[in-house]
């Protein structure tokens, strides 16, 4: 499964830079997430609770950091297990640009998942993928901006 966007967020490639590599930034962004521990150096640790369909989990994971170039960009690499319901991996190159408004972030995520949950097929957990990374980027781009997040 394969997901892109772009999202201009009002604020300076540094700043934005700083909230991709917070662990309580990503922590208050990622939707169901009960634990984020870590650091962009060593990577990150999560807990996220999620229910895709049917199909409800608790997700262990981890998350690190390749091709780091700051404050321009790089890629996410990482796995997480839910148990019975099955695993959920991929990878996420990320980059920012400057531009007028701020910061254009763009993201490409490739990910695989496997056990009950891609059982349930390819429309519903893309549908849910996309719902997640719209949520996330949205959270992520009110949190950097100082707005209030739902």
């Amino acid at each position: 499964m394969e997901l892109s966007g772009t999202r201009v967020i009002a604020a300076d490639r540094a700043t934005v830079w700083a909230h991709l590599n917070d662990a309580e930034t990503l922590r208050a962004c990622i939707p169901g997430c009960q634990e984020l521990a870590g650091s962009h150096e060593d990577g990150f640790e999560a807990v996220v609770k999620q229910k895709v369909g049917p199909v409800s989990a608790t997700f262990k994971g981890a998350v690190t950091l390749e091709n780091v170039n700051a404050p321009e960009s790089y890629t996410l690499v990482g796995e997480g297990k839910g148990g019975v319901a099955g695993f959920a991996k991929g990878r996420a190159d990320v980059s920012l640009t400057e531009v007028a408004e701020g910061t254009e972030l763009t993201y490409s995520v490739d990910a695989k998942v496997g056990g009950k949950l891609a059982q349930l097929g390819s429309r519903i957990v893309g549908g849910f993928a996309r719902k997640m990374a719209d949520q996330f980027f949205e959270r992520f781009q009110d949190t950097v901006e100082g707005k209030e997040t739902a």
